[in-house]
């Protein structure tokens, strides 16, 4: 097979894929799927974490032993993009382009198939299920996932970034998050009486308003953070000012250890709040996944192999890192030296929709370059 034809198959591999997502810890159509596709291309491979699975190759050669990962879960998102590949499951979609990540590595483990003697060292391909939120990657790593594995490496595709620029720096790359939930007692009665009620509706307004500050007046401006409050239930009938409402948000923190400042702050803050309403507030605070950090080696590695691929002009220089969202390849990175990159797929259109959008499109142009990259860290030759 030529390099065209492998980059065309993992096209239309990937529009495949796009057309049977699913959700967390329920891939068992892709896990299958893949399976499929590693026995065609004679690659051994094993389940791993239910519906993971983990490919190797050159088990036998003596050098470093490298890991490259790719999510597999699907988003719980109704899609209206009008694409001829479009979800067939209703309510779930490839809203995060992991169809895309998926098509990337199984193209780069049939051309490493294909050169597996060149390979300095043993390959494994994590296919990673639950990344939204399910702790995958946790799981993978507990089921012996990095077993012998010396180096990891993994990537994203971002619609922010134009095509043929990308981020990888050493250090932090993506953020560590929490979520929250509080809920505001109050005493509810009769709209035309709130002299004698303790309105959790107008706590949690002010709330919603007071948690903004901690970011912009409780730390210090250098430091990346980000509170959201995302929802606000405190339904009842248009006469009736109700007991409680409940809110719920989430948190970004540049630095993992930093996230219970945060939580200590929205406790406080929610009590102090509340409180002036004559109402209570408690607080539930949930760290989740932590900071992914590069190692400088690594990243510097990836670094290289962009600039060969994209050219000398390939960083973004307008991006800030650490990036807000998170990502779960961090429970990789505490374990191995590794490097995560983030790729542009953006065009100033279609390709800019942001992940996690129900018109979000993946840009297949990037499968062409992120397979070059992905081969080239294993030492093998991509002409």
């Amino acid at each position: 097979m030529s390099w065209y034809e492998l980059i065309q198959t993992a096209i239309a591999i990937r529009r495949e894929l796009h057309k049977i997502p699913e959700p967390c810890w329920k891939e068992v159509a892709t896990s299958a799927f893949i399976g499929k596709r590693l026995d065609e291309l004679d690659i051994s491979w094993r389940p791993c974490a239910k519906t993971g699975i983990v490919a190797h190759i050159a088990q036998g050669q003596r050098g470093d032993h490298l890991a490259l990962r790719t999510d597999i879960d699907g988003l719980v998102l109704a899609e209206t993009a009008t694409v001829p590949w479009k979800s067939t499951v209703q309510g779930c979609m490839h809203g995060c382009g992991h169809d895309g990540h998926m098509a990337t590595m199984l193209a780069t483990a049939e051309w490493l198939k294909k050169h597996e003697a060149a390979l300095p060292g043993p390959v494994s391909f994590l296919f990673q299920p639950a990344e939204e939120g399910g702790y995958g990657a946790r799981a993978m790593i507990a089921d012996g996932a990095l077993e012998g594995v010396d180096r990891i490496f993994g990537w994203h595709n971002w619609p922010n970034i134009p095509f043929g620029k990308a981020v990888c720096p050493a250090g932090p790359i993506m953020a560590a998050n929490a979520s929250f939930k509080i809920v505001i007692k109050g005493s509810g009665g009769h709209a035309s009486q709130p002299e004698l009620c303790g309105d959790p509706v107008l706590a949690a307004a002010a709330l919603t308003l007071g948690l903004q500050q901690i970011v912009s007046r409780r730390l210090p401006p250098q430091q990346a953070a980000v509170v959201s409050v995302t929802s606000i239930d405190a339904r009842s009938a248009e006469t009736v000012i109700p007991d409680q409402a409940v809110l719920a948000g989430s948190v970004r923190m540049e630095t993992t250890g930093d996230l219970q400042l945060i939580g200590e702050l929205i406790k406080s803050t929610s009590q102090s709040i509340a409180a002036g309403y004559n109402a209570a507030a408690e607080v539930d605070f949930s760290p989740r996944y932590p900071a992914v950090v590069n190692d400088a080696t690594e990243a510097g590695r990836v670094q290289d192999i962009l600039g060969e691929v994209l050219g000398n002009c390939w960083l973004h220089k307008e991006t800030a890192v650490p990036l807000m969202a998170s990502e779960d390849f961090s429970y990789y990175l505490e374990k191995v030296p590794g490097s995560f990159a983030i790729a542009g797929a953006g065009d100033g259109g279609l390709f800019s929709i942001p992940c996690h959008n129900s018109c979000y499109v993946f840009n297949d142009q990037l499968v062409e370059p992120m397979v070059r990259v992905m081969v080239r860290l294993t030492g093998v030759c991509t002409k």
